[in-house]
């Protein structure tokens, strides 16, 4: 696995949640930057099609640098499993992966390995 991701700043969280509700009902989608293990900010990937049952992230167009440590969308439902697509996107980069569920709250959101299993990060 590459770096370990253990937190994620509460800002970055908020943010994810005010994009998540602005592009309901369709699904948000961008990529995680961390500095030490902390998930500090989010990038938007040129091309990102967003669509009402998922979002592509063209990864050709992710930045050459090691500080992207995974994706992050939102499921225009409370449902915050991932799906088959999801799981395969979650493979085929980036330690960390998180959904956002609706409403789009503290309540709703949460984190996966690259192999689909749920785990916990500090919010900071």
């Amino acid at each position: 696995m590459a770096k370990s991701v253990t937190a994620i700043t509460s800002k970055v969280l908020e943010l994810m949640f005010a994009a998540a509700k602005d592009t309901h009902p369709r699904e948000f989608a961008c990529v995680l930057r961390a500095e030490e293990g902390v998930i500090t900010e989010i990038l938007l990937v040129p091309g990102t099609l967003s669509g009402e049952r998922s979002a592509i992230l063209h990864l050709h167009m992710l930045p050459i640098d090691l500080s992207v440590v995974g994706s992050a969308h939102s499921h225009p439902t409370p449902n915050a499993v991932p799906s088959r697509a999801d799981l395969n996107l979650f493979s085929r980069f980036g330690p960390l992966h998180i959904i956002i569920g609706y409403p789009y709250t503290m309540d709703t959101w949460k984190a996966y390995t690259r192999d689909g299993s749920e785990v916990k990060i500090e919010v900071v």
